[in-house]
């Protein structure tokens, strides 16, 4: 009797096993469900939401997004005010009193036009400038027939002109045009040796500094 009783739980705990699940009976008949009961939890950010802390905490530093400290901001004008570029994180950094109130996405020179570092100043700034060296090259009926020209070494032909790169908010670092201003910065090490600001910060950038505010180019 004993060995007849051990036979039948075994039996019954194997269809146990067999029909339980772990979906509720929502989830059984929706895939969709399934699919989000299987997912682990994300983690949530454990620090106070818009602090630099929280900022930094996913996806950093490859985020396009630009931190602002806006009352540090408000407190900055161009005579307190320094700017450090880390080439190593493509990210920028704005300083007021040095503490950092804006932390921001940035491109430097690719690998055939390094950008250089040390410590710098900014020596001239133009709101709208265009590149005298980079730039495109169209023929007499206005048609781009070279995106990535170079004014130094491509040919224009007759009829055609050459269009100078924007670089709005120009900020001059070196005397052979090394400099920062508004250009595109979803990628790392994009550019002919400037440091390539996001939209969302140069003009902030730009606003807050002034000709002789040292910026810093570190690896």
């Amino acid at each position: 009797m004993k060995n007849i009783a051990s036979l039948l739980s075994i039996a019954l705990f194997g269809s146990l096993l067999t029909s339980c699940s772990f979906f509720t009976p929502q989830q059984e008949t929706d895939p969709k469900a399934q699919q989000q009961a299987a997912q682990p939890a994300q983690p949530v950010n454990p620090h106070p939401p818009g602090s630099y802390a929280a900022f930094k905490w996913a996806n950093y530093p490859n985020t396009t997004r630009t931190w602002r400290n806006e009352a540090l901001l408000a407190a900055g004008n161009p005579s307190n005010t320094k700017v450090t570029i880390d080439l190593s994180t493509q990210r920028g950094f704005l300083f007021v009193n040095d503490q950092v109130a804006m932390d921001y996405r940035i491109s430097s020179g690719r690998s055939t036009h390094k950008t250089p570092t040390g410590t710098f100043r900014i020596t001239e700034k133009i709101k709208d400038k265009r590149s005298n060296l980079y730039g495109k090259i169209l023929n007499s009926s206005g048609t781009v027939i070279n995106g990535d020209a170079d004014s130094r070494k491509d040919k224009v032909p007759a009829g055609g002109k050459f269009l100078g790169a924007p670089m709005p908010y120009w900020m001059r670092l070196t005397n052979y045009g090394i400099g920062m201003h508004q250009g595109y910065v979803s990628r790392k090490y994009a550019s002919h040796g400037c440091i390539r600001t996001h939209a969302s910060a140069v003009p902030t950038v730009f606003a807050k500094t002034k000709v002789g505010t040292p910026v810093l180019v570190q690896d």
